[in-house]
């Protein structure tokens, strides 16, 4: 095996805090990631890592051959970079996530186009309205909508989307038109929520004459999917808040019709997260470069024509 690999492995299992997460990673076995790093700490002399059943933490020499390992492993790439020419013709294969919505609508169809333009790149697209750990799980991109915390990674503002409340009209004719985001409170109203762990949309933040507030709201139905809520919606059971380019043809079909319009949601923010280091691969950036101009394009198209609460 190449040692080359072998500094792979060390460096995913100190991220992952995992051999088993470590191996699948890299498409491997656990016993092979566990024989490489066993190798590892015999030809160093040293142990990396302290082992228990339940846990595997590093030790001081793990953690400072961590850092070597990540220096060793970006001038190699970038050696690669330069002696294959990669600039102009990337190759490899890209880890991107994004959210189920825009992921579904927006990115995965232009995959391809990509593809085409890029032959000897592969991507690799996972998809999921969770939170996305990007250092942990190896991604080289990741879309992400909403606020973001306090964060080490480099990002990118893409758009800030407009979002919406809206229901279908059989709801509306069945519970009443609310007007505001008090009238959603106290059970008047059932609200559709997006739940999945560390979510924070039982909460919306709605704009009030008083400026952003928060309403705590209820609903008998959540999921963490958005287009479930979508088709719950649809369905009439219940208020949704979506962004637009998610809705925008049940918006102009009537399927769906904006409520409690005193009290708009804000817009949300869609960036595009990646490690400070893997930028310096070219077939990363390209990647975000043609998904941000094609992003743009299509979430313009979406709200042309539509008119919507200001905020």
């Amino acid at each position: 095996m190449s040692y080359v690999a072998t500094l792979k492995m060390f460096v995913r299992v100190y991220e992952l805090g995992s051999m088993s997460a470590a191996a699948r990673d890299q498409r491997t076995s656990p016993a092979v990631a566990s024989s490489r790093i066993s190798e590892l700490e015999k030809h160093l002399g040293v142990r990396l890592f302290n082992r228990t059943t339940r846990s595997l933490q590093p030790t001081e020499n793990g953690r400072l051959f961590y850092d070597g390992a990540l220096r060793v492993l970006e001038t190699i790439a970038e050696a690669e970079a330069a002696v294959g020419d990669i600039a102009q013709n990337p190759r490899g294969t890209l880890f991107v996530a994004a959210p189920l919505g825009i992921g579904r609508r927006v990115i995965a169809p232009h995959v391809p186009g990509f593809k085409a333009v890029y032959p000897q790149v592969d991507v690799r697209l996972r998809l999921s309205d969770r939170v996305i750990d990007v250092t942990a799980e190896g991604l080289d991109l990741a879309f992400h909508l909403g606020q973001l915390e306090d964060s080490t990674l480099k990002v990118r503002l893409v758009a800030d989307c407009p979002r919406l409340l809206c229901a279908a009209p059989t709801y509306v004719a069945r519970r009443g038109m609310p007007q505001d985001g008090d009238t959603l409170l106290a059970g008047r109203h059932d609200c559709l929520n997006l739940r999945f762990p560390g979510a924070k949309e039982f909460q919306w933040t709605l704009q009030t004459p008083q400026g952003p507030r928060r309403f705590e709201i209820t609903g008998p139905f959540e999921s963490d999917d958005g287009d479930v809520l979508t088709q719950w919606a649809l369905d009439g059971h219940g208020i949704v808040l979506k962004p637009v380019f998610e809705i925008a043809d049940h918006l102009r079909s009537g399927a769906l019709i904006p409520v409690a319009a005193a009290t708009p949601p804000l817009p949300v923010q869609l960036s595009v997260l990646s490690q400070h280091r893997r930028l310096r691969d070219p077939k990363v950036s390209l990647f975000a470069d043609f998904m941000v101009a094609r992003i743009k394009s299509v979430l313009a198209d979406q709200v042309r024509g539509l008119t919507l609460p200001a905020p």
